[in-house]
């Protein structure tokens, strides 16, 4: 090689740091994400991702399931029970008085009705009265919180019914008139009485709502009747008289027409008087404000209204209580409060409206029909005057009669209802003590436990993955750097009983022969590593196989030195002439291993102080294999292996070996190895598995493609055989994993030597 470009190759290197080395533009496949997940997302990574990480995966399963478990165990036992009533639709309001929104099968209609009686069942004043029966409000046999007059004042009540509340649950079930109510507590006995309690209670509040309607109802009614009859007897006296003073003893009415009409007009007559009397009733009662007890005279909406103003005022209570009577909130409350009494009073009036409208109507048909009979009447008088007459007050007698019998058989029947404990209420399924607890659920917790714990061990070891970033697979190497990895060195695994040294020997006058795998082993797995790196290396140019190889790495400790022995070792039992080159003129290590002197070599060959035949020492374990040592720790290295001596060296070595085989420190450490490379015809990157960053790769790559090195690959070096990242390569190299040379001592490494002074 020219002189000249090695010196310039030199002071580019020399100037190059290796944080800068990262900028240099290289004219390969561009570099993907550190994080490639995404480029080799495929089921088998997802199962080498597993099973690398199974461990954390179970360790989390695990933990997760038996802190799930103890916590199941030590929960307090809750247990509900259940209880179902039948809230049966209403015709009427008792006492045959149609109601204008009852009868109503509208689906609005019922869930408002369903929707109201769930509210009334969770309001506080049945919340109260539950409490107060079963001494729910009481503590260690005392009121808790009872003033002297034996009222609770507002924070206890407050705080009370919270509690109580919050193990009750209400709602109607889907398409039915069955209201279902549960309740959670950790005495069963307790929530079975809680819940019939409040269906007690709120049958009997039904109950005497309906009373009070029907005895407001009757007591008018009753005094109707008294007027009705006297009506009945006058008209009879009438009728009799009548019958005196004309001598009729009785006529067909069926032969006269106008005595037909006059039947029809009478009987119609009879019908619009009772409805006027029924809209009077509930006129009447709206005149008395006191719609409440009358469900006929209210809004399809009132239930929904007083449900609101009976929530809002319990609210208003408690805000009053806690923060009293000028906080905004409680002033917001109060706004809310009046604009809902402001609807239920715009309510009220409109039904008051509407029975004014409905009983003025029934009392113009009364009118028209009065003045239709009178002019029937009249008309009748022409034909017949007495005949008619006579017809007219029998028909005023019965019509009266029967008005005064139909109203008297409503007001018993009304006496009978109320005397009966009447409702619209029905208990379906009474609440029993519940046998089992619903929480905690042991078996459901542990199951969701396992799951979760399940998916969170499959994060980390997925989070694991992201975060680790050393390179593991031949499939990273190509991604990250476009070159292909040309051999996998297995992972040895350390062996107990007598552990003999992957590489022994002795120095200088020892005389021992020096064990490489290669040599004594030469069909174990590693062997049959490196032979496939030598077919690598011999493959890797397009004409004649390269003669000058450098083995190089990112940085120390992995396996470069021993790569370098090993290779050169195939090489020579393939019958090559190989020379060994320790050029790792700062922590030399081959004369170590191989066992031979280091007294002069390379450094006393860059500085001219020796000749080749003076250094160069043949290897007696293995034919054709010669070894250079470097010599003596020079001060300056890097300047001493860009001097034009080792070009010059090589050019001579070329002509007298088949390969040269060159060791060199790590490409980041220093810049010898990259300096040397431009004068090799091919150069081996080492790297070590699960050790070796993606950063120092690239960045190791990126150095040697600045100055053209023709790198031929990237050897993998302690891949672990029984690991996930090696299942791809374990039957091949894995028959022999037995045997004592697959052991950690055997991995690849350099060992740090003492610097001496270089020879002359």
């Amino acid at each position: 090689m020219d002189t000249g470009k090695l010196s310039r190759v030199s002071a580019e290197v020399t100037t190059l740091s290796p944080v800068e080395s990262e900028s240099v533009s290289v004219a390969l496949p561009p570099n993907p994400l550190v994080n490639d997940f995404s480029s080799t997302s495929d089921w088998s990574d997802y199962y080498r991702i597993l099973r690398k990480h199974r461990w954390t995966i179970l360790m989390c399963v695990l933990v997760g399931t038996v802190i799930a478990t103890l916590a199941s165990l030590k929960a307090v036992r809750i247990y509900e029970a259940v209880g179902r009533i039948a809230i049966n639709r209403e015709t009427s309001d008792g006492l045959g008085l149609k109601n204008g929104a009852a009868g109503s099968d509208d689906e609005y209609d019922y869930l408002v009705v369903m929707d109201t009686q769930a509210r009334i069942l969770q309001s506080d004043s049945l919340g109260l009265e539950v409490m107060h029966r079963l001494k729910l409000d009481q503590v260690n046999g005392s009121a808790a919180g009872l003033p002297v007059e034996g009222r609770l004042d507002s924070r206890t009540e407050s705080a009370l019914l919270n509690g109580f509340k919050g193990g009750l649950d209400v709602k109607p079930l889907p398409r039915t008139r069955i209201m279902e109510i549960r309740y959670k507590s950790a005495d069963p006995q307790q929530a079975a009485r809680i819940i019939n309690t409040l269906i007690d209670v709120y049958t009997e509040q039904n109950y005497k709502t309906r009373f009070e309607s029907t005895m407001q109802t009757s007591d008018w009614i009753s005094k109707q009747l008294s007027d009705l009859l006297l009506k009945v007897e006058s008209s009879q006296e009438k009728l009799v008289q009548y019958q005196r003073e004309h001598d009729i003893l009785g006529l067909d009415e069926k032969q006269n027409i106008i005595t037909s009409k006059l039947d029809e007009l009478n009987r119609q007559l009879t019908i619009a008087e009772t409805d006027r009397i029924d809209k009077e009733a509930i006129y009447r009662l709206t005149q008395e404000q006191s719609p409440e007890t009358v469900r006929a005279a209210e809004a399809p909406g009132m239930e929904r209204l007083r449900s609101s103003e009976a929530d809002l005022k319990a609210q208003l209570a408690e805000a009053s209580s806690q923060f009293g009577t000028d906080y905004p909130k409680v002033k917001q409350l109060n706004n809310k409060l009046a604009a809902v009494q402001e609807e239920i009073a715009a309510e009220l009036k409109k039904a008051a409206q509407r029975a004014k409208n409905d009983y003025d109507a029934a009392l113009g048909r009364e009118s028209l029909l009065h003045a239709s009979l009178e002019a029937q009447k009249r008309e009748a008088n022409k034909l017949n005057e007495s005949a008619i007459q006579y017809s007219i007050l029998k028909r005023d007698v019965e019509s009266n009669r029967q008005l005064y019998e139909n109203l008297l058989e409503r007001l018993k029947e009304a006496g009978v209802a109320a005397g009966l404990k009447s409702s619209n209420i029905r208990v379906v399924d009474p609440a029993r003590a519940p046998l089992a607890p619903v929480s905690p659920n042991v078996p459901r917790n542990i199951g969701v436990a396992l799951v979760l714990s399940l998916i969170a061990g499959v994060v980390l070891a997925f989070g694991f993955e992201a975060l680790d970033n050393t390179v593991r697979t031949v499939e990273q190497v190509h991604l990250l750097t476009g070159l292909p990895a040309i051999a996998v060195i297995p992972k040895t695994r350390p062996i107990i009983e007598e552990p003999t040294r992957l590489l022994r020997g002795g120095l200088g006058n020892r005389n021992e022969a020096v064990e490489l795998v290669t040599c004594v082993k030469p069909h174990s797995g590693i062997a049959e590593a490196f032979r496939a790196l030598r077919t690598s290396i011999l493959l890797s140019s397009g004409g004649a196989p390269p003669k000058v190889i450098l083995v190089t790495s990112s940085l120390s400790q992995e396996g470069k030195t021993t790569t370098s022995v090993n290779t050169a070792v195939v090489l020579a039992q393939k019958g090559a002439r190989v020379l060994l080159i320790d050029a790792d003129l700062r922590r030399p290590s081959i004369h170590k291993l191989l066992g031979v002197h280091n007294r002069v070599g390379l450094s006393n060959l860059l500085a001219n102080v020796a000749q080749s035949a003076d250094v160069i020492i043949p290897y007696e374990p293995q034919p054709n294999m010669f070894v250079i040592p470097s010599g003596p720790l020079p001060p300056q290295p890097a300047e001493l292996v860009a001097s034009p001596r080792l070009g010059q060296l090589l050019a001579q070595w070329r002509k007298e070996f088949d390969h040269v085989v060159i060791d060199t420190p790590p490409c980041l450490s220093v810049t010898d190895a990259v300096i040397m490379s431009v004068e090799a015809e091919a150069v081996i990157v080492v790297i070590r598995a699960a050790k070796t960053t993606k950063q120092n790769l690239r960045r190791t790559r990126d150095l040697l493609a600045g100055v053209n090195a023709p790198v031929r690959g990237i050897v993998v070096n302690a891949v672990d055989m029984s690991g996930p990242d090696g299942h791809y390569y374990y039957y091949y190299y894995g028959h022999d994993e037995n045997s004592p040379y697959f052991r950690d001592d055997l991995v690849p490494h350099e060992e740090p030597v003492e610097e001496v002074a270089v020879d002359g």
